[in-house]
């Protein structure tokens, strides 16, 4: 399957409709959150910084609202990865960044709002997205977009975890 960008379809996932076009590139703008996953170095880094301007925004509503959010996101991203990864023709490509921008606000979870521990949290999700401690590495053969994205939720909670014993020694 040849490479496309997102301002080029024709689309895989269906017909030429009316607007299915455009739809398509909604989706794969999404997807590469907002076009971080087109970067050639890195993209899943590139994706992860883009998390931390969504987290400043998400982090001014109330908690229980924050964790409905998070919930709704995590079906939105897996959805959005499916058919993103139906489009590109590859599980899990590479310009799918949007499970690292939810894998980022998953690890700032109840965390203090500090600039030491969202840097923390950066490279604590890095790490773990990235060398996948077990069980993360067997997220990924869950069905469709959910391989995608679990991965990065349980490498959000390892990096939370730690992010929250190191708040609570800093705290001591």
């Amino acid at each position: 399957m040849s490479e496309l960008s997102p301002l080029t379809p024709p689309s895989p996932l269906g017909g030429e409709g009316k607007g299915e076009g455009k739809t398509n590139c909604f989706i794969l703008f999404l997807a590469s959150g907002f076009g971080a996953g087109y970067a050639p170095i890195a993209p899943g880094t590139v994706g992860t910084l883009v998390g931390i301007p969504v987290y400043f925004f998400l982090s001014f509503i109330s908690f229980p609202l924050y964790e409905l959010t998070l919930l709704t996101f995590f079906f939105l991203s897996s959805w959005i990865s499916e058919r993103a990864q139906n489009y590109w023709g590859k599980k899990d490509h590479p310009r799918i960044v949007i499970d690292e921008i939810l894998g980022f606000l998953v690890t700032m979870l109840w965390v203090p709002k500090t600039a030491l521990l969202i840097i923390l949290g950066f490279f604590l999700f890095r790490f773990f997205d990235i060398f996948k401690p077990p069980p993360i590495r067997l997220m990924e053969k869950a069905r469709g977009g959910y391989g995608v994205v679990l991965d990065d939720v349980l490498a959000g909670v390892y990096a939370n975890i730690v992010l929250q014993l190191i708040d609570l020694l800093r705290r001591a």
